[in-house]
């Protein structure tokens, strides 16, 4: 229908600006691909925290293909351990996707406690320096990922995560939740809900 209108018209600017306009709103956006929680069962680590950062690390880079679906659509391996130089420091970025669909780096950051500020503070450090230093004109913006076993919601609301399109903090479960534990997942998201309404 749009070519059509376009090909008739003798105002193609603007039928081709309405057209954007009516469409943005459909494209896809980070939000859409970014999932919480990741269940990362598949890794078989033990589920109390008797593991290191690396361990972890190393577990999803001998599972690629298992935690790449679970990422979701689009996403491609680039980097593990990425070196990243801000002045005469040197940072590790665990791991580095692309994804196609959106057209950006995805920067994964693991960690294994509790979601802290620090954590969000080095993420946007990231974020910050794959912008400037790596992503070309046709990409579209760095999104930074910390994947931890507990968000802290409080922390979430008052760092530079809340309202950000580039950064985000998901928890990771290394087992498929029981009944009960779903149940009460939905009653605590069901809770978020109303008090944000």
């Amino acid at each position: 229908l749009y070519y059509e209108r376009i090909v008739s018209s003798q105002k193609k600017k603007a039928v081709t600006k309405e057209a954007k306009e009516k469409t943005e709103a459909l494209a896809a956006s980070p939000e859409d691909f970014i999932k919480d929680p990741y269940v990362l069962e598949f890794l078989s680590l033990p589920s109390e925290t008797g593991f290191l950062e690396k361990d972890l690390e190393s577990a999803i880079i001998q599972k690629l293909q298992h935690f790449l679906l679970e990422l979701g659509k689009g996403f491609s391996f680039v980097a593990q351990q990425k070196r990243i130089s801000a002045g005469d420091e040197h940072f590790y970025v665990d791991l580095v996707f692309y994804n196609y669909i959106l057209k950006c780096f995805v920067l994964i950051d693991l960690k294994l406690g509790k979601l802290t500020h620090q954590d969000i503070g080095q993420m946007d450090l990231y974020v910050r320096w794959y912008e400037e230093n790596i992503k070309t004109e046709t990409d579209n913006p760095t999104i930074g990922i910390i994947l931890c076993s507990e968000k802290n919601e409080t922390v979430v609301k008052y760092s530079v995560l809340k309202g950000s399109k580039q950064l985000f903090a998901s928890k990771y479960k290394l087992y498929l939740p029981t009944e009960n534990e779903l149940k009460k997942e939905i009653e605590q998201e069901l809770l978020q809900f109303n008090l944000k309404q």
